[in-house]
């Protein structure tokens, strides 16, 4: 067969330099190219990642026993040899702008997999990557230099093997600056300025939140298919709000980010609830961020804890069966106790607040108290058993009042009981205990220390907050309400009048763990009306207007644009089928009852809801088998287009 010049862009070699010529023939596979090509140019170099990139068709040959006739490639084809993975500006639902080298010539949904292994997120299907909404700048904000974390020299070997190290990934303990940037993934940020809030983008209408989803890269085809070049900005965000097991012990970083996409989503009103929901919402992010300011271990250290506890568990199994004397010495081993004369104080109806004080001890997971430190080997007045029970906080420095509330488990229903201390120390201490024995643990536990620190570092902020206001800080007047509730309530109220309803609702929140006030504002958001709408205009087939479609977890929804109203709503329990015709890009749904649904799409792609409705048929099939095991098959052949269908 006769031999052809083929032209061929080593980008190794600079932007300046000439094309290098290699003499081929159409039999020849492309493994073979690329050979010839390292070849000639002389460069010692790890070639492992590189592959060619064939520009008027917009394809990689990543088949490299394919030949150059199977491809159809002939002398006028314009080749580019490349590296598969190149950097890109990633922004995360945080704010958080990170530079990492992500795979340009897999599909979107396993490059996706990848970042999110990177980054120790579990699940990767629940999200996708969008182009950015341009921002508009103010003239005092063009110099401004925004801050890029790097981390294109993670090695993608330890990526594709993550090793946790202390409930992170090793290749985040690799420096100080890797492991604040971890730690910046895992822990909630502070409430944003109010000028960082008015800079955001803000859509006006259900039709302006239709115009963001159609900015949805294409999951079945790679980045450089739809444009994105090296060092280009994308947003991750979660797509699919169907949300499979969630675990705070594993899930630290999944869990921070998805907080704070639901938090911009309040803020930004992307999202609509009630005013009293508003208020709400604001104490939870105003508790979120004091507890994750005093205490931000709380998330990062209870998964290495509790696996350290499960390690210990199965040790003390297999122990048993090793012999009686090892047996012997566990059972043998106390716990450490803690004793101490505290107040208790039990309410009752009708009875003003009488605090006594009695001798307290403090052992494995429970308290009792005796009349006197004498006493103590006696039966105790009471014994109470912690495990399972509320613990909550009630102090106020100021008036050097510690106080722990204890909701405690009984038949008739939630027993209260209050402990006085006397100061810090003594509060600090008895606090840890109590919050241990809620978890079923003891004082042996190793995070008993930390959970005392974390207690004190606490007091000392309020400490300085009460000391550096006078007698208004008891109202928290200095509460940044712009940050807390979207501005929508700043036209309609003044701060004077939102700071007492927001610090209203953050009593009942206040007691909550910076874990199960995430969760919990998570819980709420998802019980709203509208959770997980995704918006598309479309045009319905018979129908000479535009109206919205809304692709939610469970159902279709389809709006009347005139009146705002849903006209309709279709579950998919009732979808028979669902196909697309690519020609004339008109998407079709059969449901039970012969209803039969066709529109072709305005604002976006009809891929994009194509993906939708296969995603959510994906989640739903997932979430029934309960498996934890991600089939990639089954998800491609969902979303992935008419080729896979």
């Amino acid at each position: 067969m006769a031999a052809w010049d083929l032209s061929v862009t080593v980008e190794d070699l600079g932007s300046d330099a000439p094309p290098v010529i290699v003499s081929v023939a159409s039999d020849l596979h492309v493994g073979g190219v690329i050979l010839k090509l390292v070849e000639k140019t002389q460069i010692k170099h790890d070639w492992s990642d590189h592959a060619l990139w064939w520009e008027q068709k917009q394809q990689w040959l990543l088949r490299t026993s394919w030949t150059l006739e199977k491809y159809g490639i002939h002398a006028d084809a314009r080749l580019v040899f490349t590296v598969q993975h190149k950097p890109l500006k990633l922004c995360l639902p945080n704010g958080i702008t990170l530079r990492l080298r992500a795979c340009f010539s897999n599909p979107v949904f396993q490059t996706v997999i990848g970042i999110c292994r990177m980054l120790n997120i579990r699940h990767p299907e629940e999200l996708s990557l969008l182009r950015p909404v341009e921002q508009k700048k103010k003239r005092k904000d063009k110099n401004s230099a925004e801050e890029i974390y790097d981390l294109t020299e993670v090695p993608l070997t330890s990526v594709s093997q993550p090793c946790l190290y202390n409930g992170m990934p090793a290749h985040f303990a690799d420096s100080p600056q890797m492991e604040a940037v971890y730690k910046m993934l895992s822990v909630t940020q502070p409430p944003p300025a109010p000028e960082v809030v008015a800079k955001q983008y803000r859509p006006a209408s259900v039709v302006d939140k239709a115009h963001i989803n159609g900015r949805w890269l294409d999951s079945s085809r790679c980045l450089m298919q739809q444009g994105v070049q090296e060092n280009d900005r994308v947003w991750l965000r979660f797509k699919y709000f169907a949300f499979f097991d969630i675990e705070p012990k594993y899930d630290v970083v999944r869990l921070t980010q998805l907080y704070e996409q639901a938090r911009w989503a309040i803020l930004l009103e992307d999202i609509d609830c009630t005013e009293e929901e508003m208020m709400l919402f604001g104490a939870l992010q105003y508790h979120i961020s004091k507890v994750s300011q005093s205490e931000p271990q709380m998330l990062t250290s209870s998964a290495a804890m509790d696996d350290l506890d499960l390690a210990l568990q199965s040790l003390e199994v297999k122990m048993e069966g090793v012999g009686s004397s090892a047996s012997e010495m566990l059972e043998n081993m106390a716990a450490p106790e803690l004793t101490d004369y505290l107040k208790i104080f039990r309410p009752k109806r009708l009875t003003l607040r009488d605090y006594k004080q009695y001798w307290f001890k403090f052992q494995d997971t429970s308290i009792s108290y005796f009349k006197s430190k004498e006493e103590s080997a006696r039966e105790p007045i009471q014994h109470i058993n912690l495990k399972g029970c509320e613990v909550a906080p009630d102090v106020n420095m100021a008036a050097q009042r510690f106080l722990i509330r204890l909701l405690i488990p009984a038949p008739e229903g939630m027993n209260e009981v209050y402990l006085r201390c006397e100061n810090e120390q003594q509060y600090a201490q008895w606090m840890a205990a109590c919050r241990l024995g809620s978890k079923g643990k003891t004082l042996a536990d190793s995070s008993y220390q930390s959970e005392i620190q974390s207690i004190r570092s606490f007091l000392a902020m309020q400490k300085s907050s009460s000391s550096s206001h006078s007698n208004a800080a008891n109202t928290d007047e200095s509460i940044n309400t712009h940050s807390l509730v979207s501005p929508r309530y700043h036209k309609k109220y003044k701060t004077k009048q939102l700071t007492p309803r927001i610090l209203d609702a953050y009593q009942n929140v206040a007691q909550l763990s910076l874990t199960d006030a995430v969760m919990r504002f998570l819980q709420i958001w998802q019980a709203l009306p509208d959770f997980g709408l995704s918006y598309i205009v479309v045009r319905f087939k018979g129908s000479r207007k535009d109206e919205v479609l809304g692709i939610g977890p469970n159902r279709l929804i389809r709006i009347d644009l005139g009146v705002g109203d849903v006209v309709k709503s279709w579950r998919y329990n009732n979808m028979k089928q669902w196909n697309v015709n690519w020609d004339i890009r008109q998407v079709a749904i059969e449901f039970e009852g012969n209803i039969n649904v066709a529109f072709s799409c305005v604002t976006a792609d009809c891929k994009i809801v194509h993906e939708f409705i296969g995603g959510y048929i994906f989640m739903s099939t997932r979430n029934r088998d309960k498996s934890d095991t991600l089939n990639e098959e089954l998800f491609h052949k969902l979303t992935g287009g008419h080729e896979a269908l």
